[in-house]
């Protein structure tokens, strides 16, 4: 389990800095395109297909990334109704909404599948890059797929453990708080 997360998240941050990067010197050549002695040098090289292809990485980290969010419980949620309802209840309405999230993202996912396996038949390609088109629409079903399986992982440790996984927005990764029992710092705190 612990390979499916690092390679999502290396998946995900590769998109979201390679997209960068590329935007950044797809905006740098064109500015600089307008300087008179570094025309000649630049002018002759085609970065068209930086546009495009900043698009489908930004797809593709977004499809993952809903997988992600699920897997970590960083997704917006409104529970103000779920909070107020008995325990027993509250744990079959958030299973029946995992469940759901589930099916939708399994038939999402399923009509992609569905999708690509049609586009494979065809010589379509991408505007400006010329990759086939059912590589560019492959993240409609793997990424669905696994959100579908990340939403059946949580319910499961929901069902076993009645903990759902929550997003501490004020834990910054890598910085001790001294003020939490158990961390380093305050471990070192009590030794002095």
């Amino acid at each position: 389990m612990r390979i499916l997360d690092r390679l999502e998240e290396i998946l995900i941050a590769t998109m979201i800095g390679g997209a960068t990067l590329l935007i950044f010197i797809a905006v740098m050549h064109r500015y600089l395109v307008g300087v008179p002695f570094l025309y000649p040098i630049l002018f002759p090289i085609d970065l068209s297909w930086a546009q495009e292809l900043c698009i489908y990485m930004f797809v593709w980290m977004a499809k993952f990334g809903a997988a992600y969010g699920v897997r970590t419980g960083i997704h917006v949620g409104v529970d103000v109704l779920v909070n107020i309802i008995q325990p027993r209840i509250r744990k079959m309405v958030i299973l029946f909404g995992l469940f759901c999230g589930a099916l939708f993202t399994s038939i999402i996912g399923t009509m992609g599948a569905k999708f690509v396996y049609g586009l494979m038949g065809t010589n379509q390609t991408s505007p400006d890059l010329e990759v086939p088109s059912w590589i560019v629409y492959l993240c409609i079903p793997l990424g669905s797929y696994l959100m579908c399986f990340r939403f059946l992982q949580v319910a499961y440790h929901f069902w076993r453990h009645d903990h759902l996984p929550h997003h501490d927005h004020s834990h910054v990764e890598g910085v001790d708080d001294p003020h939490m029992p158990g961390s380093a710092a305050a471990a070192a705190e009590a030794v002095r």
